[in-house]
């Protein structure tokens, strides 16, 4: 076991805070890069991520960050490099020598992904309550009360009333579709969570309620995460650590608060000036 400094989610970076984590990382990603041809959508990306750490990724338009998120989470086949994910049995399997049956199991069981957009990660035409049990049903669960009840229960840990478990996601308002595709997500259990712009395009006051949400979650359920965002109060609020990429290309990385509060990096100092500061 080694012993961190980094302090957990929610608390000041500044606080000396030791916790215990394992000795193994959960994803090893070495020497990413993914090219359009002529163009790089990112490049040699190295980094690795420890159970119950938050990383943040981020950078303008254009950045790269959603390419490697991408990569990452097996949408997207990198050009070269390797992504290494340790199962829970504690082997390391390289996510690309894995089978699209294998890849497929992951993302139902130990991942989730939260789309910016909603509908994109939901069944629009189907209820509350239906998305969030075929998680359980593609995990094994067939017991219909016992799933209802499992939904009902996640429903209210999301804010929404179980009284809508039988309404269309198209009939939820912005923000509480995305807190019913958090709901679906974590109904399994994941180790580890891809968030591709959690809070893009909601309300301002919707976008502070559901990263309060969101960093509860990760906090109660020891989440590992990687957030795609151009946001850095986003960063701030959610993350230990970030990376910011410029043109494909890491220019930056370290502890959230040190990076946002003293930025090493011109075009870093360029993204912090450029907002208000949180």
């Amino acid at each position: 076991m080694t012993v961190s400094t980094q302090p957990p989610l929610g608390c000041s970076p500044d606080a000396t805070e030791i916790s215990i984590m394992t000795d193994e990382p959960l994803l090893r990603v070495n020497g990413i890069s993914k090219f359009y041809g002529v163009r790089v959508g990112c490049e040699n990306v190295t980094f690795d991520l420890w159970p119950g750490e938050v990383l943040a990724v981020v950078g303008e338009s254009g950045s790269g960050k959603t390419t490697l998120l991408n990569c990452l989470s097996t949408r997207l086949a990198p050009t070269s490099g390797t992504i290494s994910y340790r199962m829970r049995d504690g082997a390391f399997r390289d996510l690309y020598r894995m089978s699209e049956a294998e890849r497929r199991f992951l993302m139902r069981t130990d991942w989730g992904f939260v789309h910016q957009n909603p509908a994109d990660g939901l069944r629009m035409t189907v209820s509350a309550g239906a998305n969030v049990g075929e998680r359980l049903m593609a995990i094994g669960d067939r017991h219909y009360g016992k799933i209802r009840d499992t939904a009902i229960d996640w429903l209210g840990r999301v804010e929404i009333s179980d009284d809508r478990i039988d309404d269309e996601p198209r009939a939820f308002s912005g923000g509480m579709r995305q807190r019913l595709q958090i709901a679906r997500n974590l109904v399994t259990g994941p180790r580890l969570v891809f968030m591709d712009e959690p809070t893009g395009g909601l309300d301002v006051s919707v976008q502070a309620r559901l990263l309060d949400l969101l960093r509860g979650l990760v906090a109660d359920l020891g989440l590992a995460a990687i957030v795609v965002t151009h946001d850095l109060a986003v960063a701030r609020l959610l993350s230990q650590r970030m990376m910011v990429m410029k043109d494909g290309h890491v220019i930056e990385t370290g502890l959230t608060d040190r990076i946002l509060d003293d930025p090493r990096e011109p075009y870093t100092q360029l993204l912090v000036s450029s907002i208000l500061q949180v």
